[in-house]
């Protein structure tokens, strides 16, 4: 919330038996006195494969390292591989009984995924490329060891997903929600409460609800201790998915709280506490003791754990020799396989030219439309790093409508279209405020389409000709095609690519001030509709100049 000034132990398994009647089940000698031995050339395998993985995506996991490292969120991904290998070591002896058995189906999943990192790395989404990584590496464990071996450590294996730093797509909900919450306990608790968007004013100040305030970090860090919370003491899978939606349900609700508690410290104590960092201090003080209570309650129906021998756990059949060579075969295959979206990758950038030129509206611009930047209403966008952007003003007698071209090509994970940190404005912007946010069909030409609208409150004035209020409208342009849907937008641009047409990508933004009811929606309304041809032109002249 940000506070403006006032305006085991595992049981001995049965020893296999010393002698069986058919030939084909036979058991090496040095296997059956030491059921270790014959895992040590699977296990090197195994690791070796993993090792060369992480070299040839090391690119993915260093961004995975990096985010773990600068995010308060997802600090927790340096400690979730430790604890899946602790708790694979707790099943050793029962691992132990099963005979390593590589499983060639799973090629094809391992080229899935493969197909997976290489289209989220077109589009560059950190999220498909990573879980497609971590995907790639749970994968080799049953396909290079057998999915009996993977069966008996299931819950180790997909606890690794954990390390994957996803979540931040559900902010603006829980944003909202909190919100949402927070105002409605205040006007339960007497007190007037003037809103808009996600800011909203009390008789003692102003407040807003910003990232920190989302309750992302606690729901996230709940539900991963959550979960191997319920893992550990509860046997029943009906337990288990109980306690993990407890372990979701909760820490957002206790963020609303967090939220409505820490307005209510500011207010009744003439804003002297809790509107500062201290207020964050609070919160997570707040959320400790809310899991610990939750912690508390859940070991009353706690279940303890029955270790079994793996023949029962998964019903293995009694080991046989391991074959080594079919496991040694299927690492080859699965590192080959594995380094292909590279080599595509590659070639996809070797052809790739860096935007060149600039887009050119003013003289694509018909009448009775003309340049007025003297009219400058003061917005920019904040798209981060485009190749070419263009932001100028255009009137129309009375009529004035602001134009943002931000241009992009050959996009990376530093320079996109669609990102999370792309938006009309931030929630720390100085000069601009959103407030409402919602779609309208519009005619762009001849053809109507859907187009997202906000409309925006000024903060503070930026140039003396800068409305109290103004109204914008955006929509993507990928090679030509129109959408304004983030995911539709990144499909666009890897079917693109894949044809070999690039990644030329462009974001249109128009706005005006809201100065008269209506007025604003009939000067974008009217000027899409008669230069949103020129619009394209200008677009198409530089993804032409390839």
């Amino acid at each position: 919330m940000s506070k403006s000034e006032p305006e085991g132990q595992i049981g001995a398994a049965s020893a296999p038996s010393a002698s069986v009647s058919a030939p084909s089940a036979s058991v090496s000698a040095s296997a059956s006195q030491n059921p270790a031995h014959a895992w040590r050339i699977p296990l090197v395998a195994l690791f070796a494969l993993l090792v060369l993985l992480v070299t040839l995506y090391r690119d993915t996991a260093v961004a995975m390292v990096t985010i773990w490292y600068r995010s308060e969120t997802f600090t927790h991904g340096f400690v979730v591989a430790p604890i899946a290998l602790w708790l694979i070591w707790r099943r050793r002896h029962a691992l132990v009984e099963l005979t390593p058995k590589p499983n060639f189906y799973l090629l094809l999943v391992m080229a899935g995924l493969g197909l997976m990192w290489l289209l989220g790395d077109m589009v560059a989404v950190n999220s498909v490329t990573q879980l497609a990584f971590v995907a790639m590496l749970v994968a080799c464990v049953p396909a290079v060891l057998g999915l009996q071996l993977a069966s008996a450590i299931a819950f180790p294996l997909g606890f690794m997903f954990f390390s994957v730093p996803i979540g931040d797509f559900i902010m603006p909900q829980l944003m909202d929600w909190t919100a949402d919450y927070t105002i409605l306990g205040l006007r339960l608790s007497g007190l007037p409460v003037y809103r808009e968007g996600l800011h909203f004013v009390i008789p003692s100040g102003s407040w807003s609800v910003v990232e920190a305030c989302s309750g992302v970090r606690y729901l996230i860090a709940s539900l991963t201790v959550g979960t191997l919370y319920a893992y550990l003491n509860y046997q029943s899978t009906s337990r288990r998915l109980l306690f993990v939606l407890v372990s979701i349900l909760v820490p957002i609700v206790a963020n609303w709280m967090r939220a409505y508690m820490i307005v209510m410290l500011g207010h009744y104590s003439g804003n002297t506490i809790a509107v500062g960092v201290d207020h964050l201090v609070y919160g997570w003080v707040f959320f400790g003791v809310v899991i610990l209570l939750m912690f508390i309650i859940g070991a009353r129906w706690s279940e303890p754990e029955v270790f079994t021998s793996a023949a029962k756990a998964v019903r293995a059949s009694s080991p046989s020799e391991v074959p080594n060579l079919k496991i040694l075969t299927s690492v080859v295959m699965i590192a080959l396989l594995l380094s292909s979206p590279l080599f595509v990758k590659h070639a996809f950038e070797s052809g790739a030219d860096p935007a060149t030129g600039k887009v050119v509206l003013d003289g694509q611009i018909s009448a009775p439309w003309q340049l007025a930047d003297a009219k400058n209403l003061g917005f920019h966008p904040s798209f981060e790093n485009p190749s070419i952007e263009v932001n100028r003003t255009y009137a129309n007698d009375d009529a004035v409508v602001g134009v943002y071209l931000g241009y992009y090509r050959n996009q990376n994970y530093s320079r996109k279209l669609v990102s999370s940190s792309n938006a009309l404005v931030r929630t720390n912007d100085r000069a601009w405020s959103q407030v409402k946010n919602s779609a309208i069909t519009s005619n762009l030409g001849a053809a109507p389409h859907a187009l997202r609208t906000a409309e925006l409150r000024r903060m503070a004035a930026t140039v003396p000709s800068a409305p109290e209020r103004l109204l914008v409208w955006q929509i993507y342009w990928i090679n030509g095609r129109l959408t304004s849907n983030d995911y539709l937008a990144k499909v666009y641009s890897a079917a693109y690519q894949l044809l070999g047409r690039g990644d030329d990508s462009a974001v249109i933004i128009v706005y005006a001030p809201m100065d008269r009811d209506g007025v604003a929606e009939a000067s974008l309304q009217s000027f899409l509709s008669s230069q949103y041809g020129a619009v394209d032109a200008a677009l198409r002249s530089v993804a032409a100049n390839r």
